[in-house]
């Protein structure tokens, strides 16, 4: 089966919740590596990429259309464009691999879902895209589905740890570096001096050697 990626990616200053450890210029740094990540799972899968753009960017593994509205009309305009089943996924979730991807095309549902942490939506597959509209913010999962049955749509909901993990907070940051083995995302991390620390608790985070933030 023939389908096509749409990979929401914002490469100027995004990512603000993580401002309290990586300045903007980090930030974008690592949203390129997470990009990276979830482009070569797209491309392992057998699929082909676009990339919807907030501002000017070139990649040279995926196409790009550079929109200016918000996500959810950005998104919608893409979708009308597609004569092929389409995957919608998030720029964030650099532990996804072309297997998961696989899992989610091989449905026999006229959709597949998975569902991000607390009620958004990490990657939709379509069948039929021209006959949806995105809803992204909020409970976007919950809206998504009520939007799926609105077009009589039979969902799959597929329950990944890999494939859930969006990548926001500082604490989100731990599974990156336990699971993310071989990635851009860790190995950025990693480079910029980022390691594993527990508290006094016992709990797992995050600690950076000073002397390598400025890399």
């Amino acid at each position: 089966m023939y389908f096509h990626a749409l990979i929401p990616f914002k490469p100027v200053n995004p990512k603000t919740r993580l401002s309290c450890i990586l300045d903007q210029e980090e930030r974008e740094a690592f949203a390129r590596a997470m990009l990276e990540d979830v482009i070569a799972a797209v491309q392992k899968s057998g699929c082909s990429a676009t990339l919807l753009c907030t501002h000017s960017f070139k990649h040279e593994n995926a196409l790009v259309a550079v929109r200016t509205e918000s996500l959810n009309d950005a998104i919608n305009w893409a979708l009308k464009q597609f004569h092929c089943p389409a995957l919608i996924i998030m720029a964030d979730i650099p532990l996804v691999t072309a297997g998961d991807i696989q899992r989610l095309i091989r449905t026999e549902k006229d959709m597949s879902i998975v569902p991000g942490r607390g009620g958004g939506t990490n990657i939709i597959f379509l069948k039929k895209p021209r006959c949806f509209r995105a809803d992204y913010y909020g409970a976007s999962f919950l809206d998504h589905m009520r939007i799926a049955e609105e077009c009589g749509f039979s969902v799959e909901v597929i329950d990944s740890f890999r494939m859930s993990t969006d990548i926001d907070e500082k604490e989100d940051l731990v599974e990156i570096l336990i699971h993310g083995k071989g990635r851009k995302s860790r190995e950025y991390l990693e480079n910029s001096g980022f390691s594993i620390a527990l508290d006094e608790k016992g709990r797992v985070g995050v600690q950076r050697d000073p002397h390598k933030e400025a890399l």
